[in-house]
């Protein structure tokens, strides 16, 4: 059952993969990035990693995907990727990311010792495990974490939020009224000279 599960999930994570970028329209590529992350859960609970496949859905598919589907759906029709030209150095620079990822992938397959069987503790991947590693072992970097994730959501709300906009009283919004105005009755006149002058102008050649 186990071996299905993986093949099932190994098909529906390459698959959604290759929809992901293969998409043009974004939100059917949101959707299998959605598919592509269940997926890898799915691989995630046959490792016995069960904290990293509920972070997986949780975080990621539920969170993540929420926020990508709102941008997606205030852009709109506009979201659509058209043709585009494609830049030679955009595509050597594809080629070449593609090319160290398959060299990774042969690697890491040809090392791996695929015959013998591994015995793990059936624990390891646990939420509790997972706390308490985070809380012993790796409660420096993990504080360190912490602190830089709060500093990002901070610069976040900063940079986005911009400067507030000022509340102007009712005599500054009759002064400005009043300048618009002023202006308006400027341009006319101006434009009633250069008018004038050409008509001038026009006179005199003939």
């Amino acid at each position: 059952m186990d071996l299905v599960v993986f093949f099932v999930a190994s098909v529906c994570a390459i698959a959604s993969a290759i929809a992901v970028v293969a998409q043009k329209n974004p939100f059917v590529s949101a959707l299998a990035l959605l598919a592509n992350l269940a997926s890898l859960a799915a691989l995630m609970l046959l490792l016995e990693a069960q904290f990293v496949a509920a972070a997986q859905i949780i975080v990621y598919a539920g969170a993540v995907m929420v926020m990508f589907l709102f941008v997606i759906a205030y852009v709109g029709p506009r979201g659509e990727i058209g043709p585009g030209v494609r830049k030679p150095w955009l595509v050597a620079l594809s080629v070449f990311a593609a090319l160290l990822i398959a060299v990774e992938v042969v690697v890491v397959v040809m090392g791996a010792s695929l015959g013998t069987v591994v015995t793990v503790d059936a624990s390891y991947g646990s939420p509790a495990a997972i706390g308490e590693a985070l809380v012993t072992d790796y409660l420096l970097a993990f504080e360190v974490v912490s602190v830089i994730l709060f500093m990002a959501a901070v610069a976040g709300v900063v940079f986005g939020a911009g400067g507030r906009p000022v509340r102007l009283s009712a005599d500054q919004v009759l002064a400005k009224e009043g300048e618009s105005a002023v202006e308006r009755r400027r341009e006319a006149s101006r434009a009633a000279l250069e008018a004038a002058r050409d008509s001038t102008t026009g006179e005199s050649a003939r």
